[in-house]
């Protein structure tokens, strides 16, 4: 939450009713409560077991400890720890309104959370940069993509998450300056929210959203491009005498999947992520009518981890044929 964020009294619910320090509550009706509570509910279970089928496949099948299988995997576990450890406590907070695991738990739950989400998005770049090598530069992918540096890349990645989530609070760089406004405005029994002055959220949203953003996008187009360069490249060897027209609907027909798989993965990614941190920018100037605007992009946001095992997992055949595998050894 914005340190420019206020949160107005009007409700006469609170966190604690004892308590002349509580926080207020806003209090669904019971129409909307229990659907959203099952519609959280279900995206939290996609991403639990999404992920947890995609960690036991690759970690079970030796002819899967590959390098790109490994960036997969480490996508996953963080996927998957978010979805089981941060996600819960989220939902119940988000549809309560309130937080009652107290302020330990708190300060853990919410840099956990940034750190998760940092390398969810950190591997989503590396997978992207896996990609290029082996599309653009397919006689070069053994010799510079090898496990060394794939899980070289996988370790950096995670300890620039760490440092993102938990250096920068130790160290107070996010509330440099806001310690008068957190205690006159936000200081009530029953939150639990990240204080973050300007600073922090500028620099927070382009180290981890608009700097990989653009390098995936920038990737997975040049990877459009050479893909299509060499569809067109073997249609021209075989469909010489061919009208334009027609090679142009057999080439299109003839586009590898993969890369239509590619076009999924930029927007699901664009989709998810792009409201939470334009959000957080709008609302270094705005202030949210609700904030209820606010928590609709946090899941947004936590629905990419959960989409993740369908997109870079079970869209490949060779992870369906081993999950088949496994799944009948398992009933039998």
């Amino acid at each position: 939450m914005n340190i420019s964020q206020t949160w107005t009294k009007e409700n006469i619910h609170f966190c604690y009713e004892y308590s002349n320090r509580s926080c207020p509550k806003f209090v669904y009706s019971s129409t909307v409560w229990a659907p959203l509570y099952v519609l959280l509910g279900c995206i939290i279970i996609l991403t639990v077991f999404g992920n947890l089928i995609v960690i036991i496949t690759i970690a079970h099948f030796k002819q899967l400890h590959t390098p790109t299988n490994y960036i997969v995997l480490s996508l996953a576990i963080a996927d998957f720890l978010l979805g089981s450890v941060i996600m819960p406590p989220s939902m119940v907070r988000s549809l309560e309104s309130c937080w009652y695991l107290g302020d330990l738990f708190c300060k853990i739950h919410s840099r956990t959370d940034i750190m998760l989400s940092t390398a969810s998005i950190l591997n989503l770049s590396l997978i992207s940069i896996d990609r290029y090598y082996a599309v653009c530069q397919p006689l070069h992918y053994q010799t510079k993509i090898t496990n060394g540096v794939v899980l070289t890349m996988v370790v950096i990645s995670w300890t620039l998450s760490a440092l993102h989530g938990y250096m920068m609070v130790f160290m107070n760089l996010n509330t440099m300056g806001t310690e008068d406004i957190y205690n006159e405005h936000f200081n009530c029994e029953g939150a639990c929210f990240l204080l973050r002055s300007r600073m922090s959220i500028l620099t927070s949203s382009i180290l981890v959203f608009f700097i990989p953003g653009f390098l995936i996008i920038v990737l997975y187009l040049k990877i459009l491009i050479i893909a299509r360069k060499q569809a067109c490249s073997i249609q021209s060897r075989v469909c010489k005498n061919v009208t334009f027209e027609k090679n142009k609907t057999n080439l299109n027909k003839t586009e590898p999947k993969a890369t239509r798989t590619l076009g999924i993965v930029v927007g699901v990614y664009l989709i998810c992520w792009s409201p939470f941190f334009l959000c957080n920018l709008i609302d270094l100037f705005l202030v949210f009518p609700s904030p209820l605007i606010p928590e609709f992009f946090v899941w947004l946001a936590y629905l990419n981890s959960g989409i993740n095992p369908i997109i870079y997992a079970f869209s490949f055949s060779w992870f369906r044929k081993y999950f088949k595998t496994n799944t009948e050894k398992m009933l039998n």
